[in-house]
């Protein structure tokens, strides 16, 4: 209803109503604001309408649409180079793909660029934000289109990443300078461990392919922390402000930026510290096993210890071995945290059980886990360098999801006797995350 009449109201003659809005987008490395999103406004009898409605509504004709969004789009542009939005910033421009390539194939030309050139405005100072939307062609022509923008200096985003519109294969193809957070998903990652993954391996991919990561919609301050945490180097949001008619000094929220990024440097600063103290209790409980000659391995020495659960089948429970011997005596001296345990050879070949501590406490041995070779794992070989004649040293990882349990786990790595690598999961306290 609220798009029929919006475009009643723009069929009555109601073009000099248009007004472009501007919300802010704000750098966390600078702490000023690097530029601002142009955003569809109509004054109307009942105040200050979005255009929102109206560009989403399939029965109001494309034509109209277009042709909306292109007055609107030069009225911003007219307001850019006459007010300059600053030495640097930039506008960001929402431009659906299938306008984009259909407008190309029918006249050879882009009418952004043509106003860039008849305002004088510098290319490198506009950012082409291809908007959520599915488009039908190849990716290829709409990678034509784009490389246009491109060629000429304009920066490319995608928005709403994570969406239908923006899977990882057009990411990959279009190349993007900015991949923008569709924050939808940052919420749901408040209570799903699995749209927290999903965010953290855009910010992942956003490294790979050097792309920056924006998240926007940011609303509360725990909005913000977790827009830092998942790596994002823009924020824009409601936390910040609304779009607004009228520009902001550059500096506006530099305060409140700066404040955030203090309040998540000491969260993490303790983190690390306690960590650390995971790390250097480890290393003490290991080291005195070490010097023990019944717990070391490569000797005899004790059998499995009292309140240890066995599985496995009644072969494997026979031979318990000298690997499985040390980690056993490790056991009642490890925090309760640690939740599984088990040695490596330097080539990835899992020498003990795993032991793992179930929902009641108790630790159990699964003997299957013997052989399997993790070499595979990222991680592995950077970690065996850096353990390589080190017999002081504790590696601490980085949180990620248990692919067992999906808990949200650290592993402490400690070098053992005879090149062996002592794997020790721990859980991660609840606030030891955003």
């Amino acid at each position: 209803m609220e798009a029929y009449r919006l475009a009643r109201l723009l069929q009555g003659g109601a073009d000099n109503e248009l007004i472009p809005y501007y919300q802010p987008i704000l750098a966390l490395d600078t702490r000023k604001i690097m530029g601002y999103e142009a955003l569809a406004r109509i004054q109307t009898g009942a105040g200050m309408r979005s255009l929102g409605p109206f560009f989403e509504d399939k029965t109001v004709p494309m034509n109209e649409q277009i042709r909306v969004d292109r007055l609107l789009r030069e009225k911003a542009l007219s307001h850019f180079s006459q007010r300059g939005f600053g030495e640097t910033a930039m506008l960001f421009l929402n431009i659906k793909p299938s306008w984009m390539y259909q407008t190309y194939v029918e006249t050879g030309e882009l009418p952004t660029l043509r106003l860039l050139e008849q305002y004088g405005i510098d290319p490198r100072r506009i950012v082409i934000e291809i908007t959520e939307e599915a488009f039908q062609g190849p990716m290829e022509q709409l990678r034509t289109v784009v490389d246009v923008y491109r060629g000429r200096g304009c920066r490319i985003a995608i928005d709403d990443v994570g969406s239908g519109f923006s899977n990882m294969d057009r990411i990959a193809q279009i190349e993007p300078h900015i991949l923008k957070i569709d924050i939808h998903m940052l919420q749901n990652s408040e209570n799903h461990r699995g749209y927290y993954g999903v965010l953290r391996s855009f910010s992942m991919l956003a490294d790979q392919i050097g792309a920056s990561l924006l998240v926007e919609g940011v609303e509360t301050e725990q909005d913000f922390q977790r827009a830092i945490e998942i790596g994002a180097r823009y924020v824009q949001g409601f936390l910040f402000a609304r779009a607004e008619p009228e520009l902001r000094p550059a500096l506006s929220f530099a305060g409140m930026i700066e404040r955030g990024l203090e309040e998540r440097r000491t969260a993490m600063i303790d983190e690390e510290r306690y960590w650390q103290l995971q790390a250097e209790r480890l290393r003490l409980v290991t080291g005195a096993a070490a010097v023990c000659p019944n717990a070391r391995p490569g000797h005899g020495g004790i059998g499995a210890g009292a309140g240890l659960a066995v599985r496995g089948t009644a072969g494997e429970r026979v031979g318990v071995e000298q690997q499985d011997r040390f980690v056993e005596s490790l056991l009642p001296e490890l925090e309760h945290s640690c939740i599984r345990v088990y040695i490596c050879d330097e080539a990835g070949i899992q020498l003990s059980s795993n032991y793992i501590r179930d929902g009641a406490g108790v630790w159990c041995r699964e003997a299957e886990y013997r052989g399997l070779n993790w070499s595979w794992r990222p991680y592995f070989i950077p970690l065996s360098i850096q353990l390589e004649g080190d017999s002081e040293q504790v590696m601490v990882s980085r949180t990620y999801t248990d692919l067992d349990s999906f808990d949200r786990i650290r592993t402490l790595s400690v070098p053992m006797p005879e090149n062996g690598i002592l794997f020790a999961d721990f859980s991660v306290p609840c606030d030891d995350e955003i």
